[in-house]
């Protein structure tokens, strides 16, 4: 039988991995770390799911809704809608698992959050990432037992073994010895975001350093909407990276505000009254942005929770203050956060269908590796739902689809992968990138950063894998150029109106030493989804 080779072992790994367990097939689950420290445990404030039990007439159809809106039409309508018709279900398996989620009178409690007009998120205080990964490790345990999930942590991906247009396999270092084997069966990448490619500027952690999607996009593999960044609104500064404050603290009623003329303005309830705080986080971003340039306006914005509720504070954000306190210093109960935007998510990544196949049979990708369900803007709430019905998803698709192959066999070569890429570069790139991918962008900025680029690319000779972060940033820089739009995450001040004729998803491809860019329709939504998870 096939064992299928799944790389990542946070939120959408591990939820492949089940997947795969319980239908009687085996796998392997690959990470550089253990599941206990992957991305996904940093989530805070909570995952969606359309249940109605707070009285509010929700649905899976307004859930779909307020996504695609989100997004800016840009998510693949089909996807959204399995995604949203099956988050229910999904919070209803996460409550069978044991997560402990806020309950009253049996029922869970759902909190706002942004860009949404229902409550809607299911959480468990601010920990709600943790808490989830808790079970699922519980879970893929009882099946690593039976010898259906094999974890191999500290084991890096190199590069897809692949025959023709297909994909075979994959290449695997162990961390430890340096030794290499492939290992052979359809593969599910399931490898997070490109935090490393930001050192010191996203909310996640550089362990998602970008190099899984960089390879197979240099072995070509194309990326959609590579230049949608998003930056979250509240954030601190740490040492070494951005630390999060959980969009749950303005869904419990935080506001932002702004020194004007000696006095507090609190902007966001005065330009959207409807939303307020809890717009989507590419306006609230923009926003923050926007007010800071004003002569009359005070250079940083504040996150005021003074009059929160002493019983919010004891049971829904007591691990926000205490972490809070930690870093600042401050008690934030007494005393407004100042806070700035950060890289928080990529709603970008690997281009994938409906059924999370990635470009080349035998391989998949779910999560936020993946290009699927966010368009051009993720709500707050879909990340961890994304993640978990993404890797179900693939999973069964890549079940499907199934066939015998070798068994792993050791490297006895030469890898150009194996070689890291050095830090100068990694910093080279990342402040060409940051120059030219802020919240407001414009072409004269982004050609010169394209310009620099090219030189760094020209600057001496590169291993493969520090080739493949060259190309990769070209890639982002060239999806932001040549949308000549703005739309969500994505705002050009040259371009400052949303064009429906850019309601396409960008499609990057490597093309030897090029990189090229084609603008594809987004697919038309079916009447119903059919899938049953």
């Amino acid at each position: 039988m096939q064992r299928f080779q799944i790389i990542g072992a946070g939120l959408s790994g591990l939820s492949a991995a089940i997947t795969l367990a319980k239908r009687g097939f085996s796998c392997n689950l690959f990470s550089l770390q253990p599941s206990e420290r992957a991305q996904s445990v940093l989530a805070e404030g909570g995952i969606n799911g359309a249940l109605n039990t707070m009285g509010e007439n929700d649905s899976p159809a307004l859930h779909f809704a307020d996504t695609v809106r989100g997004g800016v039409q840009l998510a693949d309508p089909n996807a959204v809608e399995g995604l949203t018709a099956h988050a229910p279900e999904i919070l209803r398996q996460l409550e069978a698992l044991g997560v402990p989620f806020h309950m009253k009178n049996g029922e869970l409690i759902l909190r706002n959050f942004g860009g949404q007009k229902k409550k809607r998120t299911a959480y468990a205080k601010s920990s709600t990432g943790k808490i989830i990964m808790s079970a699922l490790i519980d879970e893929a345990r009882k099946y690593e037992h039976a010898g259906r999930i094999t974890r191999f942590p500290h084991h890096e991906f190199l590069r897809l073994l692949t025959e023709g247009d297909a994909c075979t396999g994959v290449r695997i270092r162990d961390c430890y010895t340096g030794s290499m084997t492939d290992y052979y069966g359809a593969v599910l990448l399931c490898s997070g975001g490109m935090n490393g490619v930001f050192p010191g500027m996203t909310t996640g952690t550089t362990q998602n350093s970008g190099d899984v999607t960089a390879a197979v996009f240099a072995q070509g593999v194309p990326l959609g909407n590579p230049e949608m960044l998003q930056y979250h609104p509240t954030t601190i500064g740490i040492a070494g990276k951005r630390c999060l404050v959980t969009e749950a603290a303005r869904g419990e009623g935080g506001r932002l505000f702004i020194e004007r003329n000696g006095e507090r303005w609190y902007f966001m309830e005065e330009k959207y009254p409807e939303l307020g705080n809890l717009m989507p986080r590419d306006v609230v971003a923009r926003e923050m942005f926007f007010v800071r340039q004003q002569p009359e306006a005070g250079g940083q914005v504040y996150l005021d929770m003074t009059a929160l509720p002493e019983d919010t504070w004891a049971h829904k954000l007591s691990d926000l203050r205490a972490e809070l306190m930690n870093y600042l210093g401050t008690d934030p109960k007494h005393t407004p956060v100042p806070v700035h935007e950060g890289i928080h998510y990529f709603m970008g990544g690997i281009a994938v269908d409906a059924q999370h196949r990635a470009g080349r049979n035998g391989l998949y990708a779910a999560g936020e590796c993946a290009c699927q369900y966010h368009g051009a803007n993720r709500l707050g709430g879909n990340s961890m739902l994304g993640a978990l019905y993404g890797g179900q998803v693939a999973a069964q698709t890549a079940a499907a689809a199934g066939a015998d192959l070798p068994e792993p066999a050791a490297v006895n070569e030469t890898e150009p992968y194996a070689q890291p890429a050095s830090p100068v570069l990694i910093h080279a790139v990342s402040g060409i990138l940051l120059d030219a991918l802020g919240i407001v962008r414009d072409a004269e900025t982004l050609q010169a950063a394209r310009e620099r680029l090219r030189t760094l690319s020209h600057a001496r000779e590169y291993n493969a894998r520090e080739q493949a972060r060259l190309r990769l940033a070209e890639a982002m820089l060239l999806g932001a150029l040549e949308r000549r739009e703005s739309r969500g995450a994505h705002y050009r001040s040259d371009f400052p109106q949303t064009d429906e004729a850019y309601r396409k998803t960008t499609v990057v491809r490597c093309l030897q030493d090029s990189v090229s860019v084609t603008f594809e329709p987004i697919p038309q939504r079916k009447g119903e989804t059919d899938r049953a998870i």
